[in-house]
């Protein structure tokens, strides 16, 4: 199958303003949005209209193991505070998932980043199915874009392959700008990059995977806008957090990027997962495998009255079990 037709892939020139990129790329891409089709859920179609809010939940017990068995029933989902009526329900849902892999290629990595492309690579085998979509994005001192979206495995393994430490210039747009910023680990600008330019037009699940310990250095992005870009474009993000203390200690630097990964997960539905072993890294993204394929969808009409762009709050929950519910906490309303 051939990867998707687009425009061409994004690299981050961080000489120029990001509004600038942003404005032609956007132009470009809404010529293209108007082509796309909603996905079909198990067997019927789901209209995808701004009237509809829809929320994937993952649910484990106090055991922490993940529970697939519940019916509409078992939900109730509260949006800033006030009960929503759930008008669709999907158990195991099979929505096609568009996913993007990002690397981070900084130093910090160097000693982990064969681990991650082994079982990244083996990831996308397991978890991509035929309606599915992939791309694989690196980030340090550029944010570049090595494989636009397709279902090719060959094609994602080559890009996955090509990641280098601080190596840049080798995907869709080679010979990015030289960068006047300090700082070789653009985490903030990647996520932001990937939710505004390529997941905001998609349908059906959308989800960035994170291969990095969450230490940003340069971004012109901050946390909070990156925070905002995925909640906007409805973008689950999980992190695979491979953190190498000894590079920090050497380099005499400090480290808060375990905080980070948390914000950016939980705020957007998805997780983090703590490697403390090179070795335990299969395990983490064996366990983003499972519960992609253990989601709940749960769709609703808002009878909120709010008609402002505003943040709106979602809390979701299961009246028995002790169940712990992870899902996003909001959404900004699409215009």
């Amino acid at each position: 199958m051939p990867t998707r037709q687009r425009e061409n892939a994004f690299s981050l020139p961080q000489a120029a303003p990001i509004a600038a990129l942003m404005w032609v790329l956007i132009f470009q891409r809404v010529a293209l949005a108007g082509q796309q089709q909603p996905p079909e859920v198990s067997g019927q179609p789901l209209k995808v209209t701004t009237e509809v809010v829809n929320v994937y939940a993952v649910v484990r017990d106090k055991h922490g193991r993940l529970i697939s068995n519940l019916t509409q029933d078992d939900f109730k989902i509260r949006e800033d505070n006030i009960p929503q009526t759930i008008s669709y329900f999907s158990r195991e849902t099979d929505t096609p998932l568009t996913l993007a892999i990002l690397v981070d290629t900084s130093p910090s990595q160097g000693r982990v980043l064969g681990t991650e492309q082994h079982e990244a690579k083996a990831f996308l085998r397991q978890i991509l199915r035929p309606k599915d979509l992939a791309c694989v994005i690196h980030f340090d001192l550029e944010v570049e874009l090595l494989q636009d979206f397709t279902i090719e495995q060959s094609l994602l393994d080559k890009a996955i392959d090509e990641t280098v430490i601080n190596g840049g210039g080798a995907g869709v747009l080679p010979s990015p700008l030289p960068s006047p910023s300090v700082g070789a680990t653009h985490l903030y600008d990647a996520v932001y990059l990937a939710a505004t330019q390529l997941m905001s037009h998609e349908v059906g699940r959308k989800v960035l995977v994170l291969l990095t310990d969450g230490q940003d250095q340069g971004s012109q992005e901050t946390l909070n806008q990156a925070i905002e870009a995925a909640q906007k474009s409805d973008c689950i993000i999980y992190a695979v957090d491979i953190v190498d203390r000894a590079f920090y200690g050497f380099a005499g630097m400090g480290f808060n990027g375990d905080s980070v990964l948390h914000k950016l997960c939980e705020q957007t539905g998805g997780r983090v997962i703590k490697v403390s072993s090179i070795k335990n890294t299969a395990q983490a993204f064996q366990e983003i495998a499972d519960e992609l394929r253990t989601q709940y969808l749960l769709g609703y009409s808002p009878s909120n009255s709010r008609t402002d762009p505003g943040f709106r709050k979602i809390k979701v929950t299961v009246d028995h079990g002790g169940y712990k519910i992870q899902a996003r906490d909001g959404y900004y309303p699409h215009s």
